[in-house]
């Protein structure tokens, strides 16, 4: 059974860090593309971050120089280092895990974690 469990979320004030943790099993952890996507109220769901199997990383304008991606696996996690949080960037954040095996495309996503960015 996959799963992908988020944690670390939770209220911070403008400024503050949090670190978001992703835990899979179930997987083949190091053939898949890791992603942290975001969604606030009313708005689409935006990728964030990507970290590749290659552990090469892709960002959001957005958190350009404030977010870090980074994976284990070893220990089969990926994280997300969010520094300088705003406002803005409240929402409720999720995992995802897409591989492209034997030309399918696979996806999987996690429950998502709350994230409160207020003073």
């Amino acid at each position: 059974q996959v799963q992908l469990v988020e944690s670390g979320g939770g209220l911070v004030q403008p400024g503050g860090s949090l670190r978001l943790s992703c835990a899979a099993t179930g997987i083949i952890f190091n053939i898949f593309d890791m992603g942290w996507y975001r969604q606030a109220p009313g708005k689409q769901r935006e990728l964030v971050a990507l970290i590749t199997k290659g552990s090469n990383t892709n960002y959001a304008d957005s958190v350009k120089g404030r977010f870090t991606i980074s994976r284990d696996n070893a220990k089969r996690t990926v994280l997300l280092q969010m520094n300088s949080l705003k406002p803005e960037d409240a929402a409720v954040y999720y995992c995802n895990a897409r591989a492209v095996v034997l030309g399918n495309n696979i996806d999987y996503w996690g429950q998502g974690t709350q994230v409160t960015v207020s003073s």
